[in-house]
């Protein structure tokens, strides 16, 4: 029977190329969203696999929606935490929800997903945690103090429950992207982008397939060996 992977934020962008990368390598996959019912839809259909929705900043709904896909497909062996929103600004001009909604679902997320699915790892003896971070929790960037923040506690999260799993076969990693192909990046004014684009030694963006490959190399067998690293997907653009 195949492994059970579930990908938050996981029917757009970088999360929907890392479910058709795991379900190309053979997972039963589950892309878990939070609002967009037709994306959610269109990548059900066009990737064959099963979409749940549930916030994954909400504690108790991610418990709730762990439960029923074990319930009604397996245990959950791999857990990819992508969901990610962006509040920016620069702190004289951010509010508190603005901080505070970046934090409960970037990083919130992460362990709330870890709460439901850790525990039945370690009792099973294998497990793949890849937590989705960022350039900008490694480097900072300007107007976002919540976003970085809350990337930079994801390479925290992932170094220490790495030590709570590895010696029960469960392997926790992250990667940092830099700035890749995705909508969100879309949305930046182009004069910005060419300005990023040109601190990127590669001399492009990165594409959302090239992070889902990092992925899926850390959830394979092979990967067995590599836990509390974080693999910086950049274009040379950080080196950390």
């Amino acid at each position: 029977m195949a492994r059970v992977a579930v990908v938050t934020g996981g029917t757009r962008g970088i999360g929907r190329a890392i479910c058709q990368q795991l379900k190309s390598d053979g997972f039963s996959v589950v892309a878990n969203y939070g609002g967009n019912d037709e994306a959610a839809q269109q990548c059900a259909d066009e990737l064959g696999i099963e979409v749940r929705k549930f916030d994954v900043g909400d504690h108790d709904a991610v418990l709730a929606g762990c439960a029923a896909i074990t319930s009604d497909i397996g245990e959950v062996d791999i857990v990819v935490n992508n969901a990610g929103i962006t509040r920016d600004g620069t702190l004289h001009k951010m509010s508190y929800d603005d901080w505070h909604e970046v934090m409960r679902i970037n990083l919130g997320g992460c362990f709330n997903m870890a709460k439901a699915c850790f525990p039945g790892m370690r009792e099973r003896g294998w497990g793949r945690i890849v937590n989705i971070g960022s350039i900008n929790g490694q480097a900072g960037q300007y107007g976002q103090v919540n976003y970085a923040a809350a990337k930079s506690g994801i390479h925290g999260f992932t170094k220490a429950l790495a030590q709570e799993g590895a010696r029960s076969g469960v392997t926790v990693n992250a990667i940092a992207p830099g700035y890749i192909d995705t909508d969100m990046v879309a949305a930046v004014p182009e004069p910005v982008l060419e300005k990023i684009v040109a601190k990127i030694p590669v001399g492009r963006l990165g594409q959302a397939e090239e992070i889902a490959r990092g992925v899926g190399f850390l959830c394979s067998e092979e990967a067995g060996f590599v836990t509390g690293s974080t693999m910086s997907i950049n274009g040379g653009q950080h080196m950390y």
